[in-house]
């Protein structure tokens, strides 16, 4: 666990209430104490489903803390958008796509992160929620 900033977190999902829920839920299972930075990106900016890469620019710029940004997307195009600003260069040094399920994913990831865990942790404990069974 480091002892430094933490990893931040983006949520990137096709709607803005669905980002905004799961940021909400992620926070609050964290439990006390200081909280991971989680930023919504969702929707479009005119309030529409949809992915905005100016939205995610932002709420990666929002997360950033110096330790890296892990985003996680939920489908479709917010995965492809992510992706493309990746290979461009244009999000945050050390920001990481996040191969996890967007629920269960977002909140391993907020609690690992605010417990102080480093980028790879962070992925690997959110990828890790691909294992959870529920029957």
């Amino acid at each position: 666990m480091s002892a430094g900033p933490l990893v931040g977190i983006v949520l990137v999902s096709h709607s803005a209430q669905v980002a905004e829920s799961v940021a909400e839920l992620a926070r609050g299972l964290a439990g006390g104490g200081t909280v991971a930075p989680v930023a919504p990106a969702g929707g479009t900016p005119d309030g529409g489903l949809g992915t905005s890469a100016d939205l995610i620019l932002a709420a990666a710029a929002a997360a950033d803390r110096g330790a890296g940004v892990a985003l996680l997307a939920d489908l479709g195009s917010s995965v492809l958008t992510v992706k493309a600003l990746l290979e461009d260069g244009e999000l945050p040094p050390g920001s990481r796509l996040v191969d996890a399920p967007f629920v269960e994913g977002a909140v391993a990831a907020v609690v690992a992160a605010s417990a102080g865990a480093d980028l790879e942790a962070v992925v690997a404990v959110a990828g890790e929620a691909y294992a959870y069974r529920k029957a």
